[in-house]
Order: C-alpha cells, then structure tokens, then sequence
C-alpha cells in the first residue's frame, strides 16, 4: 500500500442513511466525466479497473477535469476553459511495448499537427490513491524539464475505452495530487 494520501470517499450527505454511499451515474464520455466534482471522481478512480497497456495504444483524446489545488469557486471557469476547443493539451499518445512496459508521448497545440511534449514511460503498479493497481506515467526522463520530470500520472478505465487519470507533483518526496484528467480513446 502506498504512503500517498488516498483519495476516498466523501462523507454521505445529511440526507442519506448512516453509512450510505451516494455514487454517482458510471460515464461514458469525457463530457460526463467532467460534470463531475473530485468528491465523485474520487471513488469512480477506486472502482475502476486497470486497463492492459496495449488496449490504450494510440492516441487519446484528453481532457482536463478538476485541478485539486485551486479554489471550489474556480470549478466552473475551469471546466468551461478545459472543454474549450482551442484548449492546448488535446491528449496523450501511447505505445505498449515488450514486458509490461510502455511509452507515450502529450500532444498540444491543436488536433491535425500537434506539438509532442513531455515523454513519458508506462507500466502497470500499485496505485497511490489505494489498494489497487493503476497504469502508471512516468515522466522522470532525461528529456524533460525538471518540474515535469516531477509529476506521476497513473489511470484507470472507467467504462471501455473511458480513462480516468490522476497527476501526482512528487513534493519533498511524497506525491501530492494536483489534478483528475481524462482521456478516451477514439
């Protein structure tokens, strides 16, 4: 089990019995999952399953949808501005490779050429939000910029081919959560 914080469930609300959970629809594109709020996107990642590295191949579509670090007022705004077109980050490449690793590669600046940044590695590992396993990103590459080589990705697949991914900033050695994002493949 990892030393991360976990991400769990939040509270039930007043109105629902002692120890109920309110969970919310499973969804099937990247619009429904970015309705929803870090308190329903959080057990969503824990009941997901791990994806196999060759079924992510290729590119995906992405989607920034909720960065933990800003203020619930914010919410809103960056939901409108992550589901804009001309947003940069269009979603990430992926190509499995030989024993259970892989690679991959972001993709910003538009859909028809867009600029490669930020390579990063793959591999199936525990999971720094719970008890289970999550396809990991690793960008700690040579070729990367030191605060990107910072950040861990992991994912899990919330419906076929719907991906929920968690970015991590490791901070004085313990990852931090920053933000959910998600990603699906065409």
């Amino acid at each position: 089990m990892s030393t991360a914080p976990q991400i769990g469930l939040s509270n039930p609300s007043p109105a629902s019995p002692a120890g109920a959970v309110r969970l919310a629809p499973q969804p099937k594109s990247l619009d429904e999952l970015a309705a929803l709020r870090p308190a329903e996107l959080a057990p969503l990642y824990s009941g997901a399953r791990t994806p196999v590295l060759r079924d992510m191949d290729g590119p995906l579509v992405g989607r920034m949808l909720a960065v933990t670090v800003l203020p619930r007022w914010m919410f809103a705004f960056l939901r409108w501005f992550a589901g804009w077109r001309r947003f940069p980050w269009r979603g990430k490449t992926f190509k499995a490779g030989e024993g259970g690793r892989g690679e991959g590669i972001n993709r910003v600046f538009g859909d028809k050429n867009p600029r490669r940044w930020f390579r990063f590695e793959t591999f199936v590992a525990p999971s720094r939000a719970g008890d289970f396993d999550a396809v990991q990103l690793d960008y700690d590459n040579p070729g990367n910029p030191g605060f990107i080589r910072a950040i861990k990705d992991e994912v899990r697949e919330v419906a076929p081919g719907l991906y929920l991914g968690l970015a991590y900033l490791m901070w004085r050695g313990r990852p931090r959560l920053m933000l959910y994002f998600g990603l699906h493949k065409r």
